[in-house]
This record gives C-alpha cells, structure tokens and sequence, in this order.
C-alpha cells in the first residue's frame, strides 16, 4: 500500500506536502495505518500531495507537480493525486487518501480508479494533518470497486461483502439531483449522457447552497489550523496555498458558526430527499483532467464534490466507459451505509465493463 504524506508512518517523516513541519520521523502510526497493518498490508511508501491537503491538482513547488499518468501535460488532481497516480500505474494494490472538499473522488476520476469517500466520522482521522477537521475524512482509492471495499476494511472501516456476483443495476433506485448537472466539458458530457440515461431527477438541496456551507467550514477551520506559521513563515509557503490561506483567514466567527448549524440543517434535508432511492449518481468533475499550465479550474474540479463533504455522506467514485482521458462518476448513498452503497458501485461497475 501507498500512504497519503499526510498520514503518519512510523519511521517516516510526515511532510503533509510542505516545508514546514519537523523533519523528523514518526513515533506511531496513524489510526488507519495502525489498523492496515494488523490486516497484514505492507506500506511501500508515501504519496506526493497538493500542499496541505489546500487545492485539487496536486500541483507542489515543493516535491514537484503529480503529473497524469494517461497524460502528463496534465494534473493528477488533489490533494490526493499521488496516490491515484499510484494505483493507476500499478505502484501499489491500492492506496490511502484523504477528502475534504472532493480530495479522493476527484483525482480517481480524472486517473481513472476507485476511491471511496465514507461516511463523515466512520475513519479514525488520529495522526493525520488536518485541513478541517469538521470535514476531514479518509478513505482508499484502487483499480476497481472490490478492491476499494476490502480496502476501507482494512483501514478500520466496515466488512467487505464482495465475494458474490454483482446485482444488476435494474435492481437498484438511482436518482440524479435535479439542477446540479451543468457546465460539463464534451468528453464529460458525452460520457455523463450515456451512464445516466434513463435515471430519474430528484429534488434534492441545491448544490451551491451546499458547497459554500463546505467551503465556509473548510476555511474557518484550514485558517485556525495554519494561523501561527502563516504569521510566522509565510515565505515556506507556495503562493497558491498562501493565497488561499490569506482568503481563508477572512471568514468571520459567526460565519462560521452559522455554517456549522447550516450544515445541520443541509443533513436532515438531504436525507429526506433520499428516502426510497439507494443512491444519487452525478458527474466526480466537470471536466477531464486539465493541462499542468490551466490555472483557476477549482470550480470545475470540485463542484459536484464538495457537497457531499458537507452532509457527511458516502460517496464512490468510479470512472465511466469513455474515449480519451479518464471521466468518473460519482455514487452517494445514506450515511451510515457504505456496504449497501458499494453494492450499488459493483452493479454499475460490472455493467459498464
């Protein structure tokens, strides 16, 4: 296995893809590790990164750029592109990552593998670098939908009851939420048209509504975390990240408290609108991966991912049968219910292979 360098290895160094920590090696492990090795994994090493977990192209001036392996004028995506970039090059059996706002869906769409976002909670987050805690979550990415489950296991998560045959997707409600699919690029519409024909719209929270509660949180939360070296040793960090932070630091308090009690609200309202479905499908990113050179594609990368962090919910993304450069999809399910959800993703995985 491969471990996202914001997780602590014992006998590693944990660089959280910064200058800034100590350069001295860990103690202990991280819960999950702890967890993986008592399963018998074997690490092999540590996973490049977006610094700090703070972007969604795992572009780094300080480690180098995690470049596309089905294309490397292009990023991986973040932050955890160096463990995609991994398990789609077959470095690894599968590999740990972390999500925040979309940081393990979005680069397994855009390389072409599997995360798994579980439910908010359901991972012990012990021994990991934040970047906001309310939101912070870990989970696995790997070649295909079986791996991912025994995966999540092994990181402490629920069994994996993956040893029968896949259902068929007939067997199964799947919606889409109404009003969030826009803004597609060709080869994402092209690909979206063909995996979600057929499927129902359900009225669900708007999306926009969702991401700012998310990237409220996120901020308030990434800025109180970094607030004494961003006062201390800006110059450590990329100035994208340090632009970021500066960004962050202006959230007030009571935007942030009114977003914790949004959130809350956001809950219940999402899971109301999926009672009688099994999961929504919607598109991991809007467009496939961009050139290294494209700057300002966030709100590309992340919209239909962020969401998901705010309500706390599982998410699998697993990529759709397209021409040219990976598109992934994703599955959201009820919180609490990763195993009924991954059965849902074996379904539609079998199907489109």
């Amino acid at each position: 296995m491969a471990v996202k360098d914001l997780v602590d290895v014992k006998g590693t160094v944990t660089t959280a893809g910064g200058i800034i920590l100590p350069a001295v090696p860990m103690q202990e492990d991280a819960a999950v590790v702890h967890s993986m090795r008592a399963h018998g994994c074997v690490i092999l090493g540590k996973t490049n990164l977006h610094e700090f977990a703070f972007g969604v192209t795992s572009r780094n001036p300080h480690y180098g750029d995690v470049l596309n392996p089905h294309d490397p004028a292009r990023v991986a995506g973040g932050s955890s592109g160096g463990s995609a970039v991994a398990v789609a090059t077959g470095m690894c059996d599968w590999a740990v990552g972390s999500d925040t706002g979309g940081s393990i869906r979005i680069p397994a769409a855009l390389c072409g593998v599997v995360g798994i976002k579980p439910t908010y909670g359901s991972l012990s987050t012990m021994g990991v670098v934040p970047l906001a805690r309310s939101l912070d979550t870990m989970g696995p990415l790997a070649p295909d939908v079986a791996t991912a489950a025994r995966a999540l296991e092994m990181m402490g998560g629920p069994p994996a009851a993956v040893d029968g045959q896949p259902r068929a997707t007939a067997e199964f409600k799947v919606g889409v939420p109404a009003g969030w699919i826009a803004d597609l690029d060709g080869q994402v519409a092209r690909a979206w048209a063909d995996a979600s024909a057929g499927l129902p719209l359900v009225e669900v929270p708007d999306r926009r509504r969702l991401g700012r509660c998310g990237l409220t949180i996120l901020n308030a939360e990434a800025a109180s975390f970094h607030r004494r070296w961003v006062d201390t040793v800006p110059e450590k960090y990329g100035a994208d990240v340090r632009a970021r932070l500066a960004r962050a630091a202006e959230t007030t308090d009571e935007e942030y408290r009114a977003a914790l009690e949004e959130r809350e609200r956001l809950k219940e309202e999402m899971a109301r609108a999926l009672e009688g479905l099994d999961a929504l499908m919607l598109p991991a990113t809007a467009i496939v991966a961009p050139l290294v050179e494209q700057s300002d594609v966030r709100d590309l990368l992340d919209p239909f991912t962020r969401p998901f962090n705010a309500t706390g919910q599982p998410v699998v993304a697993l990529p759709v049968p397209t021409e040219g450069l990976p598109v992934g999809v994703q599955l959201a399910g009820h919180a609490g219910g990763e195993a009924a959800l991954i059965e849902v993703a074996r379904a539609f995985e079998a199907a489109w292979r």
